[in-house]
């Protein structure tokens, strides 16, 4: 008998013990992971951070000051600028044998006339005229400077017929993905998302990414939707891409002494320390160790492990504004007399395990 419960006594010190616990007082991760640094992958162990009001007010910050970092409106850029291949229609009025032959008869597809490949526009009497980059009016000024060499009192009216020079792309969970064309108007995120029919059910509209000229900037839909957050109702611009991604990743795991271990869906890409505890049927206060709470950020950047304290109830109010991300991982300790007993259960039969569980609460 003596020989089986201290055989019992090795065994809850070594790596069979059933159920995981991480050691409680310690800063560092026991195990080194991956880290990038400088843009190589070497080996560190994480870092375990107490869940205090300071490091959620600093998380907060960094998390809105990464939602304002986004490109300045560029307002002299919001007219359209006419490009290679637009089509133009040029009406001068009073002269219409320089007008286009054939008039209404014509084609919409074949009416006007084309900017070259080289941003130049051929018309007559005015000759080649470089319109690229311009806008509407300030080709009709140069037509009109430009014949009135010709003509006394011209009047003149520019207005493009087919918008083909600058385009941009919305590709993801949108219903109808594909390329978009500039027209007169100037194009806003919330027009091309529009455009495109709207986002799909799958789509995480907190986690937009807009791409320009090498750099991704993040975008919250939600904000603009529900919040009026019109700082990120962008003006995009020519060789833009946004991506909708989906949400079906947007996933935390729940692990350890939780009434339901399970993975949660992050919806409308938000969610609480304490909303997943609630989520998971709350903490097993009998089984569990409430002050060994952990989130696991598993960053490849910067893997990191933070630890809430629930020992008292007031911790919980620190779990309703620590805020989680996707693929975070929640665990909570298991209490030392609970691991006891389950070693008891694997290797004991039931009634010395009653016995020995009897024995431990009274102290024996």
């Amino acid at each position: 008998m003596f020989r089986l419960i201290a055989l019992t006594l090795l065994l809850t010190g070594c790596s069979l013990t059933p159920g995981m616990r991480m050691k409680s007082g310690t800063t560092l991760s026991d195990v080194e992971v991956p880290v990038t640094k400088d843009g190589k992958l070497i080996k560190e162990k994480a870092k375990i951070m107490p869940i205090t009001a300071d490091l959620i007010i600093e998380r907060e910050n960094t998390r809105r000051a990464a939602l304002d970092t986004l490109p300045p409106v560029d307002v002299a850029n919001a007219p359209y600028k006419i490009g290679p291949h637009d089509r133009l229609q040029i009406t001068v009025w009073e002269h219409p044998e320089i007008n286009d032959p054939g008039g209404e008869k014509i084609l919409p597809e074949l009416a006007g006339k084309v900017v070259a490949d080289d941003g130049t526009l051929y018309f007559p009497y005015a000759g080649t005229l470089p319109v690229a980059g311009k806008t509407v009016g300030q080709v009709r000024d140069m037509l009109t400077q430009a014949l009135s060499k010709y003509f006394k009192k011209v009047k003149l009216d520019v207005r493009v017929l087919s918008f083909q020079s600058h385009r941009m792309f919305v590709v993801g969970e949108v219903k109808t993905p594909g390329i978009q064309s500039f027209v007169e108007t100037p194009l806003t995120v919330a027009e091309a998302i529009g455009r495109a029919g709207g986002v799909s059910p799958e789509a995480d509209q907190s986690n937009v990414s807009l791409a320009r000229d090498g750099k991704l900037y993040q975008i919250d839909l939600l904000s603009l939707y529900e919040k009026g957050g019109s700082a990120q109702n962008l003006l995009l611009k020519d060789g833009d891409v946004l991506n909708v991604p989906d949400r079906k990743d947007n996933k935390v795991f729940l692990m350890g002494e939780v009434g339901r271990q399970q993975p949660l869906q992050i919806n409308k890409g938000k969610m609480t320390l304490a909303q997943a505890i609630s989520e998971g049927y709350g903490v097993d206060f009998n089984t569990s160790r409430p002050e060994e709470i952990y989130v696991i950020r598993n960053s490849q950047a910067k893997p990191e492990i933070f630890q809430l304290d629930a020992g008292s109830p007031d911790g919980l109010l620190l779990a309703d504004r620590f805020s989680l991300e996707p693929h975070d991982i929640v665990f909570v300790g298991t209490a030392g007399i609970t691991q006891w007993s389950r070693v008891l259960n694997q290797l004991l039969p039931s009634s010395i395990n009653q016995m020995m569980m009897r024995a431990t609460y009274m102290g024996m």
